[in-house]
């Protein structure tokens, strides 16, 4: 196996098993996103499938003796020769430490985003769970009671009273 192949494989096995596809799951709230997430995780396991099948194994050696059976030793000595000549080149990643610290710059970025989101999510939830608790007792609620939860509300009234604003 070619060493390049060899690599490729590798870090493509290396990366399904860091990618948390049922937390992500989990995270997905549309059918529509739902099929398309479904559709990546099986293209992407295909993919990864096939590089680990394919660049996994090694080349079965050439049977130089068969071909020189069959076509002469003079031929096949020439492409022996020239088979044996040919140098893979080494792969040098030159593009992830160029893009390596903006990345950890944007995972970062990503954290606080979430613990933003998480914060204006929890923020939002309470403030949902008293809009509910109010519309349930607001049928049946005093004024007194509404300004003992709004004493800004009953501060305002009271100053347009006291100003004689009766707005209008």
């Amino acid at each position: 196996m070619s060493g390049v192949g060899k690599k490729v494989a590798d870090v493509a096995f290396k990366a399904s098993k860091s990618i948390d596809w049922d937390g992500m799951a989990k995270m997905i709230v549309t059918d529509e996103a739902r099929k398309e997430f479904s559709s990546l995780r099986r293209a992407f396991e295909e993919v990864n499938s096939t590089l680990q099948t394919k660049f996994s194994q090694e080349p079965e050696p050439i049977d130089w003796e068969y071909y020189r059976k069959g076509l002469g030793s003079r031929i096949v000595d020439s492409y022996k020769e020239y088979y044996e000549s040919v140098e893979i080149p080494k792969f040098v990643d030159k593009t992830t430490p160029e893009y390596k610290p903006k990345f950890d710059a944007l995972l970062v970025e990503l954290k606080e985003a979430e613990q933003k989101s998480l914060k204006e999510s929890e923020r939002l939830e309470k403030e949902i769970a008293e809009v509910q608790e109010l519309k349930k007792k607001l049928s049946t609620m005093t004024a007194d009671e509404y300004f003992e939860k709004h004493p800004e509300l009953k501060k305002k009234f009271d100053d347009e009273i006291r100003n004689d604003y009766w707005g209008y």
